[in-house]
């Protein structure tokens, strides 16, 4: 389920604040980008985002941080990461962000994406198949966990189950129930359905 908001005190008053997520790195055993997404304008640049993650991987890849998440912080950003067979899983926050949340984001991510991936290769329920190759061949799937769990930096979801059923309805084809939308999603088929319209209509 998405995680409470925090409230922070501005010069307006007590105000709700959404948990911000910086990035999403996945990353092989050789630091080498598999499925990266960023959030904020910190690493403009594709040349930027890869001399990070490089940096970041050198600095956590000796780390046995395959039984639990481990958290550095790295560069100003909180960093809550995980390892499985030669994938590096990252998600970065803000310095003043709750580490649970992040730690909830991370959790759902892994396990959303090991549940899609036994689905898409029919594997049993108990096989652990979260491997680069895998993963590789299943980039749409891994790209709408992705979305599903984070719009914008914004964290929308953070049950794997849920996540894991959103992507596969839409990769069945299948049209996901209004209420199980997110904002984006919405106002996409809002847009479509506009432009449908005006071109009926000439």
């Amino acid at each position: 389920h998405v995680q409470k908001t925090k409230r922070r005190r501005t010069d307006m008053g007590d105000v709700a604040v959404l948990p911000i997520i910086k990035c999403v790195l996945i990353l092989d055993s050789e630091g080498k980008r598999i499925a990266c997404k960023y959030y904020t304008e910190d690493y403009p640049t594709v040349a930027s985002q890869l001399a990070f993650e490089k940096s970041l991987f050198n600095k956590t890849h000796r780390i046995n941080a395959r039984a639990e998440a481990e958290i550095l912080m790295f560069e100003g950003v909180i960093f809550v990461y995980r390892f499985s067979s030669d994938v590096h899983f990252y998600v970065g926050g803000s310095q003043n962000e709750n580490e649970l949340i992040l730690v909830s984001v991370l959790t759902a991510l892994y396990d959303s994406i090991s549940t899609l991936l036994r689905s898409s290769l029919l594997l049993p329920t108990d096989s652990a198949q979260v491997e680069r190759r895998n993963m590789l061949e299943n980039m749409e799937t891994v790209f709408l966990a992705l979305d599903e769990l984070i719009d914008g930096g914004i964290v929308l979801e953070t049950d794997a189950s849920v996540v894991a059923s959103r992507v596969c309805m839409k990769t069945a084809g299948e049209d996901v129930p209004l209420s199980e939308q997110t904002l984006s999603q919405v106002l996409a088929s809002a847009k479509e359905h506009m432009a449908r319209n005006l071109l009926s209509s000439k």
